[in-house]
């Protein structure tokens, strides 16, 4: 089996190679594995080192005829490049996100690929109540007032599409919650929080007092459970959607006690969104508000269907991924190698 990875050096690119090299080296001797990346990894390095290169911008005018090159006698692909910064610049981050996605399915489809995997998201779907956790089948058409999920809704329109145009080729697409490991710390405080917030104390933090909305609610995985995820529905040759997500479903209590807080307070929800916009604005942080609409209206997801169909299990809890990557920012930690992961 010859399985492509595009976007295969970043957080959820660099966890997947290392769970393919495991398969690899425990039962699938005849697995080929082919990365795909924009910046390729200095080599040889683990879990980089076995893997065929090939540098393609997916975003590029010869992005299509260079990724069919590479996807040529691939029995699958898994398509993970997607860009979080610079998020004050959302015709660049569509040209990735969105055209770039455009631009794998027509190479997959010129190089006769008969299994896409895609990375979508919890951001994909569109708002829903908390209270009532949704299936794969919530509509996925995001939230409207965030570029990252409306990117999100806009692939999977193109998923869509390309499943009408193309019954040749079996189509996957996980939604995972928020993604995170230890090795992405470094990677994370870059894109979420920016050069100006000091980094060093965010596993140590203990406040006396928490502002945050009730209302926010979201899930986590790690991104060794996610990866094993990946490679699940490419082992077993799966299709449709998979909502990917660990336990427990993080409450602005469960976070309180994680910051070891005496106090959690419920502020309004368009406080926290005004002061997020400020900041972002004079670009003292990098998270733009939408985020915290995501926070306040994406849904919580069922996970039935992926560990019923396809037998996954995580084994790391929502709160033992968060503290990895807290401690991971915290440490600066990354990937040496890696151009996405370098360590801080």
């Amino acid at each position: 089996m010859r399985v492509a990875v595009i976007g295969a050096t970043g957080n959820v690119g660099t966890a997947l190679l290392r769970r393919m090299q495991r398969a690899k080296a425990e039962d699938h001797d005849a697995l080929e594995i082919v990365g795909i990346a924009r910046r390729l990894p200095e080599m040889p390095r683990e879990p980089y080192d076995g893997v065929t290169w090939h540098s393609v911008d997916v975003a590029s005018d010869t992005a299509r005829e260079r990724l069919a090159e590479a996807l040529t006698g691939c029995d699958a692909v898994v398509h993970l490049a997607w860009v979080l910064q610079p998020n004050h610049d959302e015709p660049f981050m569509r040209r990735v996100n969105v055209h770039g996605t455009a631009n794998a399915l027509a190479a997959a489809a010129e190089a006769e690929v008969r299994h896409f995997v895609c990375a979508s998201s919890v951001g994909a779907y569109s708002p829903a109540n908390k209270d009532r956790p949704v299936d794969e089948s919530w509509p996925a058409r995001g939230i409207a007032s965030s570029h990252y999920s409306r990117f999100k809704g806009e692939q999977e329109l193109l998923l869509d599409e390309f499943e009408r145009r193309h019954l040749e080729v079996l189509v996957a697409r996980l939604r995972p919650g928020l993604i995170f490991q230890h090795d992405a710390g470094a990677q994370i405080g870059r894109y979420f929080l920016g050069p100006l917030i000091p980094k060093f104390f965010l596993n140590k933090l203990r406040i006396p007092l928490l502002p945050i909305p009730q209302a926010f609610k979201f899930q986590v995985v790690h991104a060794d459970d996610i990866a094993d995820a990946y490679w699940r529905v490419v082992d077993q040759r799966a299709g449709g959607a998979f909502n990917v997500a660990a336990d427990p479903v993080f409450t602005s209590e469960l976070l309180g006690g994680m910051l070891s807080a005496r106090r959690v307070l419920n502020v309004p929800v368009g406080l926290i969104r005004a002061a997020v916009g400020l900041s972002w604005a004079v670009r003292l942080q990098a998270s733009d508000p939408g985020w915290i609409d995501m926070a306040r209206n994406a849904p919580i997801m069922k996970t039935d269907r992926v560990r019923t169909e396809l037998g996954w299990t995580p084994r790391y809890s929502s709160v033992e991924a968060l503290q990895s990557v807290l401690d991971g920012l915290a440490a600066g930690q990354g990937v040496a190698g890696s151009p996405p992961l370098q360590p801080r």
